[in-house]
């Protein structure tokens, strides 16, 4: 059986530092150092995180640990996060947002995982964005909370 490559953004290894979203977001780690998923991470990540507390940065090393696939931003990826602008699904302020979006599109991940429940993880969005990679000859991409994925809560 396949195991499941699930792209991380940068809310869920915040969220491992964070009390309301801790317990799943931990859980998640404890999946990808038991094998249960491949974590896949890219460079917008990256660079996102190392804006962020030394705690935060400890994490995204220690996933890295768990044999983490990491994703280049490539032309593609820039192209279909402006269409996802364009279609206005998401406002220019959120570039970075759907740019994650369209990474892990491009890479025909099995699940992105996100705390942003404001422009990520939104039904309304996810049609929208599931709309535009159709169009454009994609796959459709499951996106969902580290609660609904992990097997563990820490």
């Amino acid at each position: 059986m396949k195991t499941s490559r699930i792209y991380l953004d940068t809310s869920v290894i915040g969220g491992c530092h964070d009390e309301e979203f801790k317990s799943w977001s931990l859980g998640l780690l404890k999946d990808f150092r038991m094998k249960n998923y491949i974590p896949v991470l890219s460079e917008l990540t990256f660079d996102e995180i190392s804006k962020a507390p030394e705690p935060v940065q400890k994490t995204l090393k220690d996933i890295i640990e768990f044999d983490a696939e990491v994703l280049t931003i490539d032309e593609n990826a820039l192209i279909l996060a402006e269409l996802y602008l364009e279609r206005k699904i998401l406002t220019p302020k959120f570039r970075d947002d759907a740019l994650h979006i369209a990474i892990a599109s491009l890479a025909d991940v099995d699940v992105l995982v996100s705390w942003n429940f404001r422009h990520i993880v939104h039904y309304d969005k996810i049609r929208q964005f599931n709309a535009v990679n159709i169009e454009n000859g994609l796959k459709t991409i499951s996106i969902y909370s580290p609660r609904e994925v992990t097997n563990y809560e820490e």
